[in-house]
């Protein structure tokens, strides 16, 4: 894939500037100049793990009539049944309550009760960002806006966006202007505004990079999901039909608010199949992050299953020697 024509100094700086404003403290590199995606043998560093509550959505989409109590009870699953102390929601399971203060409120207290943190709320459904009506968008963003005050309201530091279809490296303005809208409406509340690569542009490096370019917010950063790369999603009208996850990843981390730890199998010996995660968790490292992981599983083994075998592996890649 071609680079944006932004320097390392550049990226650097920008992602300093984002985090300072978060008082997160984190420091923004990229592995190697010329390398990216293949990072220097070395100690993979501290993080902390979070679960992302699509792990769980069979489960809480057996009965639909029952997802949305399925959802207050998310904090205890994430602590009781798989050790977890963080947690990423989803707005698909408590759609209607985002203005609710009454189950805000109980969400919130039955995860302090757990002593599980808030991370994030993870948005679909709200409407393209990026739509060529300025109607639309300007309806898209204060769809997202309702789920702002959710997440303030929770105690979580950021919503994770879908960025929509209509925009590309070189046409970023539409989208980037609702964005920023709504980026600056997150900063009145202390919530970033994170894009993850989730199909479409959001999964082509060089439109992502553009679009956070754009609209130029130390609050708008990115989600990097270790697998959410084509051919595994949508490809961009004009995008790649394949996109290699390692210098994708190590090329979206200098904006990173947050990390997704996407694993679909796992091997006798407790490795993921079908990714390299001492390698991907080392550019991770390599960016100066040392935030949450959401262990997000999406394959087909059971699902708790699936969930623990990501959180150790996660585990067993802390402090451990990347080989290079």
């Amino acid at each position: 894939m071609s680079r944006l024509p932004l320097s390392r100094r550049q990226a650097i700086r920008l992602g300093l500037a984002s985090t300072a404003s978060l008082g997160m403290g984190w420091r923004f590199t990229l592995a190697s100049d010329d390398s990216p995606g293949k990072p220097k043998p070395g100690k993979i560093g501290d993080f902390k793990i979070s679960l992302a509550e699509w792990s769980l959505h069979r489960r809480l989409f057996a009965d639909r009539g029952q997802t949305t109590q399925l959802n207050l009870d998310f904090p205890r699953m994430a602590r009781e049944e798989f050790g977890i102390d963080a947690v990423e929601y989803v707005n698909q399971f408590f759609k209607d309550k985002a203005h609710d203060t009454a189950y805000l409120s109980e969400l919130k207290k039955r995860a302090d009760d757990q002593g599980v943190t808030n991370v994030l709320i993870m948005i679909d459904g709200e409407g393209d960002l990026s739509a060529p009506s300025r109607d639309e968008r300007t309806k898209a963003v204060e769809n997202h806006k309702k789920w702002v005050d959710a997440a303030a309201a929770l105690g979580c530091h950021a919503i994770r966006i879908n960025t929509g279809d209509h925009y590309s490296p070189d046409h970023t303005q539409e989208a980037a202007e609702a964005c920023r809208a709504l980026t600056e409406y997150g900063a009145q509340h202390q919530i970033a505004v994170i894009c993850e690569n989730h199909g479409g542009p959001s999964s082509w490096p060089d439109a992502l990079i553009a679009l956070i370019k754009a609209v130029d917010h130390p609050n708008f950063g990115t989600l990097p999901d270790f697998g959410n790369f084509p051919p595994r999603s949508p490809a961009a009208k004009g995008g790649p039909k394949v996109v290699a996850p390692y210098e994708a990843v190590a090329r979206m981390m200098p904006y990173a608010k947050g990390v997704s730890a996407k694993s679909y199998a796992f091997g006798p010996d407790g490795k993921e199949t079908t990714l390299d995660y001492a390698r991907l968790l080392k550019i991770v490292t390599d960016a100066g992050y040392h935030g949450y992981v959401g262990v997000e599983y999406e394959g087909q083994a059971p699902e708790p299953e699936g969930i623990l075998a990501t959180r150790k592996l996660l585990e067993s890649l802390r402090g451990a020697e990347y080989p290079g």
